[in-house]
């Protein structure tokens, strides 16, 4: 099986050793997004403000990758403050609609560049 490098101006570049996405077959997978304008790659500021920017992050991926938020079938929160689980979900609902993807949401220490929340995403295409 072959697999493709995902790569799009509109989300973030990569930080580190990663690609913003791989396809394999007809999966793709989704490498964590956090709060960082692309245009900028600055943090936005506050927690709202980076929920919307990580999904707007994983929805440019997605679209790059020939789907759409949509064909996600697994998604994994990751998030500073488990306070902040409520607004996740409110803000999810947004970007994604019924039937909602798996999702799992985690509470850490911390994220890069002191992002308050970070997703990632299987897509199925």
């Amino acid at each position: 099986m072959s697999k493709t490098i995902i790569k799009t101006d509109q989300a973030p570049a990569a930080i580190g050793t990663y690609s913003q996405a791989v396809k394999a077959g007809n999966t793709v997978y989704l490498s964590g997004q956090i709060g960082l304008d692309p245009a900028t790659m600055q943090m936005v500021d506050g927690i709202e403000a980076q929920i919307h920017r990580v999904f707007s992050n994983l929805k440019a991926v997605a679209v790059a990758a020939g789907g759409s938020l949509a064909d996600v079938v697994k998604l994994n929160v990751f998030l500073t403050d488990l306070g902040h689980f409520a607004k996740v979900n409110e803000i999810m609902a947004q970007y994604f609609s019924e039937p909602y993807p798996a999702r799992a949401a985690v509470g850490v220490k911390e994220l890069p560049r002191g992002a308050l929340v970070e997703a990632d995403a299987v897509m199925v295409l």
